[in-house]
């Protein structure tokens, strides 16, 4: 079915914007996207839509049906296959070409040697755990060859136009950017450099009942339960990220000029 299919016409309209050295530099690009959930499957989907032609993505779990309200891989048909094979399946409809490396495992401090994050150009958070996200950023602070972007909390969220991006010491009403400021002070361990965040100064309340535990985000509250969330959230979210990377390299070309 692919053998139909003009390659090159595909990311045409991107080029046309970007030019065509920009273009060929998306193709180059390395990317390397850490939970691929309400967020994060959002984002890979936007890079490799971009053009990004290497990306790397990580999550160890399976689609749940609480998934299909916001994430992108997530269907009746999905439930219960593991999200990163079958958003690899997805994005290689999008562009066959793409190398996309599936990886089903947990980040933590103890495997972060594993991902080799100095390999690549970008890294992207999309993490829910407090722990494993503030020690990716710190990981890939290290390394001044890679660009990180973290993505903040996208539960309790309705109002799409408070979506907004700021460097992470200048995020402000986002319990979870406090949490982990609270936490990089309290161990005197912080970031080696600066880094953009996406998130939202917007906090609602849950209105609904709290159904029982099925892995949702917990970091900022002493009573673990599952926050709402909704999908045009978490895609802007992840988009606003996918935007960062693309925005990013065009910018680095554009200086040379």
């Amino acid at each position: 079915m692919y053998l139909c299919i003009n390659m090159e016409e595909i990311f045409q309209r991107g080029e046309r914007l970007l030019g065509k050295e920009v273009s060929e530099a998306l193709r180059d690009t390395k990317v390397i996207v850490f939970g691929v959930g309400g967020v994060g499957s959002w984002c890979a989907e936007g890079l490799v839509r971009s053009g990004i032609g290497k990306i790397t993505i990580v999550d160890s779990d399976c689609v749940s049906v609480t998934n299909i309200n916001r994430q992108l891989m997530a269907t009746t048909k999905t439930v219960g296959q593991p999200k990163v094979n079958v958003l690899k399946d997805r994005l290689l409809e999008i562009n066959p070409n793409v190398e996309i490396t599936a990886i089903q495992d947990v980040y933590c401090e103890e495997n972060a040697q594993l991902f080799h994050i100095e390999d690549f150009d970008y890294v992207v958070d999309a993490i829910d755990s407090l722990k494993d996200k503030a020690n990716l950023i710190l990981e890939a602070s290290k390394y001044l060859n890679v660009k990180l972007f973290s993505s903040m909390g996208a539960a309790l969220k309705l109002d799409p136009t408070k979506v907004q991006v700021a460097d992470f010491w200048d995020v402000r009403g986002c319990p979870l950017g406090a949490a982990l400021r609270k936490r990089f002070k309290r161990e005197k361990t912080f970031p080696k450099r600066k880094f953009k965040c996406v998130y939202s100064e917007e906090l609602l309340e849950n209105k609904g009942d709290t159904p029982e535990i099925d892995g949702g985000s917990t970091w900022d509250l002493k009573k673990a339960q599952i926050n709402g969330s909704l999908v045009h959230i978490t895609a802007i979210f992840g988009f606003t990220l996918s935007g960062l990377v693309i925005k990013d390299i065009y910018d680095k070309i554009e200086k040379k000029k």
